[in-house]
């Protein structure tokens, strides 16, 4: 039987927000006090379980940048935000949570408990402020509760994020030397907080490489510092955790066993952390219904990320002649085997069944039709799927060890092999060679019209965009690429079109090599006749082309979308906050509230 690390109990809802005068400072005698309570393992765990719901639940199967797009790009994609009232990410009672219990510490007798859940507490502080620091930049730091009456506090202006980072890694670094070292799929460790820490170290790392334009306080670390910390992180986690590559089933299914196997339990030679789903307890998703409905996005991989794919020889898709204009059943030959792994190819069929499924344009708004997570056909209902979603696995720190290198300059085939090239293994790929790389740069990859990269320059050139390659087909669909572009200052990659399968126009099109017409295409006003089922007119709301009667499919043609360097890097400060604090908190640079203080 599953854990039940992810249902919040009732306990929590007695004392957690607690908050009042003289008058009620005393608890009623039926309820639990937070001095009566914190007493031994069993209530501190009782207390940590609520800590879990930090963790995306469907942020991890599914993505809103250049390689994933759904019916109505988001407002960042678009340039669009506001800034809001209250809300938008500025909320704190996660952190009043994890502070509630750090404070109440004492009140257990068990110096084993209070370490381990200290441990446990100050793992899930520094995860909660690396999503803050990621998405506002400095904020003010909090490492005990705050009361309704406690002015000073809550009045406490933004801390530098040098002073936050620094305060993470104390937090990070208590939690590794103090967590079980035993591995578990459903509940933190040592081996979660060394991925944790090396996660963020890279976030920090490449966003002050690549984002001078900040001050990052009183003697702040250069990104180096930061870069070489996560080397350092990653190889210690790559010696000796025992984590190691999913390879069971062989190259034309391990990756993908890893997003359709039941119980992340069955998947721990990789997988660090999961998200635990049991259908059982109605602890449940929607990954089947989002991938397999016509009402929940229709979300598909756009074309630039199938273009990314190496062929099967590790040779470049993007170096072979009439690439641009080649048909879905051609594009999709002898490619990295972990594109057929991530979207609907020929011969792809459903779990449990032996019927080809071609893509489904009614479902998937590219064409390139995701298959990450999606279970059986019975689970193709609103929260039907509780196969487990993955937090944290092995395939990234490999990717962080290796990017970290690249970028501080550090980075030689001997690290190459013990990251990269164990992920290529895993699907049989030659090996990346960093001399080969850095000789012959791709030019896909920095191609302004393709959205290419902009700002990689130098040296090591070559081999940090296939370092990038590699991440974006590694972690595609899995919640990273968005802060990826952040960090990367690649912001104006949002500004150019998104498009799908290329079609040379109207005509039948075969799209999972059965023989049989999949879509038929037409122009003109009047429908034909046919046994087709998925019958579209080129030009209409479901299926316009790039070049108007043929090209990629192009659903936010003529959508001008912008992208402020100076400003969309970070969210802004929303007004109420602002506003209740007098100014204290002030606005992140390029967005205008109008307040005066």
């Amino acid at each position: 039987m599953k854990k039940i690390a992810y249902f919040l109990l009732p306990v929590l809802a007695v004392f957690a927000f607690v908050s009042c005068d003289d008058m009620l400072d005393v608890f009623p005698k039926d309820r639990m006090s937070p001095e009566t309570f914190f007493k031994n393992d069993k209530e501190l765990q009782a207390f940590s379980m609520n800590f879990y719901g930090m963790f995306p639940g469907s942020a991890l199967f599914m993505e809103d940048a250049d390689t994933y797009i759904q019916m109505g790009l988001t407002d960042e994609l678009k340039g669009t935000r506001q800034i809001e009232p209250s809300g938008n990410g500025w909320s704190w009672g996660a952190l009043r949570n994890v502070n509630t219990l750090l404070d109440y510490l004492p009140n257990c007798s068990d110096p084993v408990a209070r370490t381990k859940y200290e441990a446990m507490g100050r793992f899930f502080r520094a995860y909660f402020y690396f999503e803050k620091v990621k998405r506002f930049g400095d904020v003010p730091w909090y490492e005990a509760p705050v009361g309704s009456a406690d002015t000073e506090a809550l009045n406490r202006p933004r801390d530098s994020r040098e002073f936050i980072m620094g305060k993470m890694i104390e937090d990070i670094d208590f939690a590794i030397a103090n967590l079980p070292s035993t591995k578990s799929a459903y509940e933190v460790t040592k081996w979660t907080a060394m991925a944790l820490k090396s996660r963020f170290l890279l976030f920090e790392g490449t966003f002050r490489k690549y984002h001078t334009e900040f001050d990052y306080g009183a003697g702040a670390h250069d990104a180096k510092w930061y870069l070489d910390l996560c080397a350092e992180t990653s190889a210690e986690f790559i010696a000796s955790s025992g984590y190691g590559i999913h390879t069971a089933g062989g190259a034309n299914k391990a990756y993908y066993s890893l997003f359709t196997t039941q119980n992340a339990t069955d998947n721990m030679d990789e997988v660090i952390l999961a998200r635990d789903y049991n259908n059982a307890y109605n602890v449940v998703h929607s990954a089947n219904n989002t991938m397999q409905s016509a009402t929940m996005g229709r979300h598909g991989m756009t074309r630039k990320l199938v273009a990314s794919y190496l062929m099967a020889d590790g040779t470049r898709f993007t170096d072979q002649p009439g690439w641009e204009t080649m048909d879905f059943v051609t594009e999709t030959q002898n490619r990295d085997p972990r594109l057929a792994q991530t979207i609907r190819t020929p011969g792809y069929t459903r779990l449990g069944e032996k019927t080809p499924c071609a893509p489904n344009f009614l479902f998937c708004l590219t064409g390139y039709h995701p298959v990450k997570y999606v279970m059986e056909t019975a689970k193709d209902i609103y929260n039907g799927s509780d196969v487990d979603l993955i937090i944290f696995r092995t395939a990234e720190v490999l990717l962080n060890y290796a990017e970290a290198k690249a970028e501080a300059g550090t980075l030689t085939q001997a690290d190459l092999d013990i990251s990269i090239n164990k992920l290529r293994d895993r699907v049989g790929l030659p090996h990346l060679d960093m001399t080969a790389a850095n000789a012959n740069p791709d030019p896909y990859l920095t191609d302004p019209a393709w959205g290419g990269y902009q700002n990689v320059t130098g040296a090591d050139k070559g081999v940090i965009l296939e370092i990038r390659r590699e991440r974006a087909v590694e972690l595609a669909q899995e919640g990273f690429r968005y802060y990826d572009i952040m960090r990367w200052k690649e912001g104006k990659i949002f500004e150019k079109q998104y498009y799908g399968m290329y079609f040379p126009g109207p005509g039948e099109y075969d799209l999972n090599s059965d023989g049989v017409p999949d879509i038929l295409l037409y122009e003109g006003e009047e429908k034909p006749s046919s046994t087709i089922p998925a019958i579209y007119k080129i030009g209409s709301e479901d299926f316009i082309l790039s070049n108007g009667t043929s090209g990629n499919v192009n659903p936010y043609k003529g959508l001008s979308c912008k992208w402020n360097d100076d400003r969309d890097y970070l969210y802004p400060i929303p007004t109420d906050e602002r506003n209740l604090t007098h100014g204290i908190l002030t606005q992140n640079p390029g967005w205008n509230d109008g307040l005066t203080f």
